[in-house]
């Protein structure tokens, strides 16, 4: 039986070295907030997860046309308007799901970092 699951970090982002390299940036801004993560690598996304998801890292290559190597995504308690998010959707009375497209590591900056350690505070 042969799936099509991704293994690990590496085989997702396979063929995408800028995406691997952005999705190392994410995880290190995320376990620099603590160790109790939890890191889940599906044929969609890398989700990491407390008690419940926080950020999401996937490919928008795909399922679009796209040259971003990355998607950040970010589970908030509230919205909040930035010009960097391309979408922002509430799937859920208690969710805002915030979208950043990340095309270099120095994208997770200090602003990233912060709306990060919101988000890893709130899914404790």
């Amino acid at each position: 039986m042969t799936t099509d699951t991704p293994h690990d970090v590496e085989d997702f982002f396979a063929g995408s070295p800028e995406g691997l390299s952005i999705h190392g940036a994410v995880e290190e801004a995320i376990r620099d907030l603590g160790d109790d993560i939890a890191v889940r690598v599906t044929k969609s996304q890398i989700a990491f997860r407390r008690r419940t998801g926080f950020a999401y890292v996937w490919r928008p290559g795909m399922y679009v046309r796209s040259d971003v190597p990355a998607v950040l995504s970010i589970a908030l308690r509230h919205r909040v308007d930035s010009a960097r998010f391309k979408e922002v959707a509430h799937p859920s009375p208690h969710v805002w799901m915030h979208h950043l497209e990340m095309r270099a590591r120095a994208d997770v900056d200090a602003e990233v970092r912060r709306w990060l350690g919101e988000a890893y505070d709130a899914a404790g």
